[in-house]
């Protein structure tokens, strides 16, 4: 039997984890694979760099915010895109998810997009559509260590999480919506010394 996959889902920093590339991050995986590793993006981290600065026509096509996201501490320099068809037909330039996403996760239709591809084709086919300089990645077995030294909550996406036009609060909103134990963690404070 295959082992469960982490595709499709939400990774999101407990309070404990302070490593400041991922303190309290949401991270949308794009690809877990338990023999290769696994690939997300900080989907709650804007950066004051308008898309069209970085990528000339696609700010048009660019969900708001129309920014770049810092989307983890891994190949800064180069960019990686998620979309969304907007008839829900595949666009050349597009390809779904790897793997079968999360069953909980509710993002059927999400796929890379081919930043190479001409946007004044690819973008019109687009209803959704975010970049990301830089990605986070695990080798392995590295991540299934840290969650299991609680450094990070495993949650059901949905495609609002990762086209949020309020990134910015998106942590204690993605664990406000589990209800229970971590509808309480999203009111933990910022800074708990200042309590």
């Amino acid at each position: 039997m295959d082992e469960p996959t982490l595709t499709g889902s939400l990774l999101v920093a407990t309070p404990v984890l302070e490593d400041p590339d991922f303190r309290r991050a949401v991270v949308f995986v794009i690809d877990d694979d338990p023999g290769e590793g696994t690939l997300g993006v900080i989907v709650n981290r804007p950066m004051e760099v308008a898309v069209d600065e970085v990528l000339e026509n696609w700010s048009g096509v660019a969900t708001e915010p129309a920014v770049m996201f810092s989307g983890g501490p891994v190949g800064t320099g180069s960019g990686l895109a998620l979309g969304m068809p907007g008839g829900g037909h595949a666009p050349p330039g597009w390809r779904p998810l790897d793997g079968t996403p999360n069953e909980e996760s509710r993002v059927d239709g999400m796929g890379v997009v081919d930043l190479d591809a001409p946007p004044e084709i690819l973008g019109g086919a687009l209803g959704r559509f975010r970049v990301f300089a830089g990605y986070a990645g695990w080798d392995a077995g590295q991540l299934a260590g840290e969650i299991d030294e609680d450094a990070w909550y495993v949650v059901p996406a949905v495609a609002e999480d990762v086209f949020s036009p309020a990134p910015e609060s998106l942590w204690p909103r993605v664990l406000r919506r589990q209800g229970g134990d971590l509808a309480l963690v999203s009111t933990y404070p910022d800074d708990p010394t200042l309590n």
